[in-house]
């Protein structure tokens, strides 16, 4: 695990913020000057504590969609199940995130699709594709309250 200090969280959650921001305004951002904070960033990179840098896309200003959870249960939990569905997961690009859950239903899958039906059609494919789903429970969001929003750097690191 790499050890982090002040400077090189706020370096996080800055970026997590703003992906484009550019290194000079990084390091006034930070407190540092533009060299030390880039020899930081490279660090954190290279670490493999920033996975990559991204833009949000307004898919309400793209056109008409639908935003479905989907929670999973499989039909056994053998080693090989799993493999199969998350092997299947990876190959529909609908399926946008995917988690392994407990408690209940084994995975927890976003899909975003052009419509209902866009989407009634690739769970009908994944069924009959044999991937080890028993049953799934569909949760249409019908209006998005808060996104993917950064996570709490302060409080995952214990720091408030």
């Amino acid at each position: 695990m790499t050890r982090l200090d002040a400077r090189d969280i706020e370096i996080l959650k800055v970026l997590a913020e703003d992906g484009r921001i550019t290194k000079a305004a990084l390091a006034d951002r930070v407190g540092l000057s533009a060299s030390p904070c880039w020899e930081r960033l490279k660090r954190l990179e290279k670490a493999g504590l920033i996975s990559g840098y991204r833009a949000e896309i307004a898919l309400r200003e793209l056109g008409p969609h639908v935003t479905v959870f989907v929670a999973v249960e499989l039909t056994d939990h053998t080693a090989a199940t799993f493999r199969i569905f998350e092997d299947a997961v990876l190959h529909h690009p609908e399926i946008v995130a995917c988690w392994g859950i407990g408690g209940g239903y084994d995975y927890l899958l976003q899909v975003v699709t052009a419509d209902i039906n866009s989407y009634q059609r690739l769970v009908d494919q994944m069924l009959n594709d044999r991937i080890g789903m028993a049953r799934y429970f569909s949760y249409v969001v019908t209006k998005p309250v808060k996104g993917l929003t950064p996570p709490p750097l302060d409080v995952i690191l214990g720091q408030k």
